[in-house]
């Protein structure tokens, strides 16, 4: 990584695809995927952490995008719910979200998928304790968030 004043160079990987790009050192992942890159399903809300919308998975871990800055991003994997579903075959937790109406005005959704993917990816049998914890950081104002915990149950039964 190096910089030009203000820019830098970033080459990360962002679902599969190699990204060779300059961007700004200020510059939060959040608003890199969705106005640079177009992808639009990582949502922002609170802009401070607090809501979940914006989860990402980086190298694996559940992360707040609106948080991150591009600069950190050098040498990195990032996965966004467009990078899920393989074509036309949505990926298991995006089929139990749909079976069981977690998705109501579908706005927090895609961060409570993001988040359950990088929970079941490190542990695919939780723990209660484990469950609540590692989808804690996601907020839901419509669901109730029991069809959303039926939705993450349902699917690390079939979990790889």
């Amino acid at each position: 990584m190096h910089t030009n004043g203000t820019s830098w160079r970033l080459q990360c990987t962002i679902n599969g695809q190699p990204i060779d790009t300059e961007v700004e050192q200020d510059e939060t992942l959040l608003f890199f995927l969705r106005d640079r890159l177009g992808l639009t399903g990582t949502k922002g809300s609170c802009l401070e952490g607090e809501c979940g919308s914006c989860t990402v998975i980086v190298d694996g871990q559940a992360v707040n995008s609106c948080l991150v800055l591009c600069p950190q991003m050098q040498g990195r994997t990032v996965e966004t719910i467009e990078g899920l579903a393989n074509g036309d075959k949505l990926h298991v937790l995006q089929e139990k979200f749909l079976a069981s109406g977690a998705a109501q005005c579908g706005y927090c959704t895609p961060g409570l998928i993001m988040a359950a993917k990088a929970l079941l990816d490190e542990n695919p049998n939780p723990s209660e304790q484990q469950f609540f914890e590692g989808m804690e950081g996601n907020i839901c104002r419509c669901t109730g968030y029991a069809a959303i915990c039926e939705a993450i149950r349902s699917a690390a039964r079939e979990w790889k």
